[in-house]
């Protein structure tokens, strides 16, 4: 979470954070101590997926923000985002109409399954791109296409699936592949690999 924020807070064009931390939470008062932010920072409420923790988030900005202020959504389980990727995102979107996120094209080879577990097929990968954070839109048009995208019954899982929900094309801004997202136990190995990095001297 620190990696995560400091990354965010030290570019100069963002002017604060929103959290949504969940009520059941035990570490984040241990995680805000080791803080020592010079720019706002407000909690709110997790909600039961990302896509309502976003909402809540989105609309507690509203009290600080105008609907045509561009607003970065990033994920706490991403500490290893470079301040590079990040001003490469703000600069090449800050005209943009609709907005984008950091991706990756796809290196692997895919293989889409069956029923029974067995490959289906090889998927043409040429046009695959991995979805990374952040990802940057105007707050307002945000706002209204999570919102329809909620209540239409669609668990968006980025907010790039819910603008392409309500009709819009987000942008794909190239990043890093070591923007990694901890989800298994070996990813922190892989995390705290990519930072200790960054403090050695090259």
């Amino acid at each position: 979470m620190v990696h995560a924020l400091t990354a965010l807070l030290e570019q100069p064009l963002v002017a604060g954070a929103i959290i949504a931390i969940s009520a059941e939470d035990g570490w984040w008062p241990e995680v805000a101590a080791t803080l020592t932010p010079v720019k706002p920072l407000r909690i709110v409420a997790g909600g039961a997926e990302r896509c309502h923790s976003v909402l809540n988030g989105l609309e507690a900005l509203q009290e600080w923000a105008a609907p045509e202020d561009w607003v970065l959504v990033h994920d706490a389980a991403r500490p290893c985002l470079q301040r590079d990727d990040l001003d490469r995102l703000l600069t090449q979107l800050k005209d943009d109409p609709v907005g984008g996120l950091l991706a990756v094209p796809v290196r692997d080879t895919l293989k889409q399954a069956d029923a029974a577990g067995r490959v289906a097929t090889t998927v043409d990968r040429s046009q695959l791109w991995h979805a990374l954070t952040p990802q940057m839109f105007r707050l307002g048009l945000l706002h209204q296409a999570l919102s329809a995208a909620l209540a239409g019954g669609l668990l968006v899982t980025d907010e790039a699936a819910a603008m392409e929900a309500a009709g819009f094309s987000p942008r794909l801004i190239e990043g890093r592949a070591d923007n990694l997202k901890i989800t298994r136990p070996e990813d922190l190995a892989l995390a705290e690999f990519y930072l200790l990095r960054r403090q050695i001297p090259a």
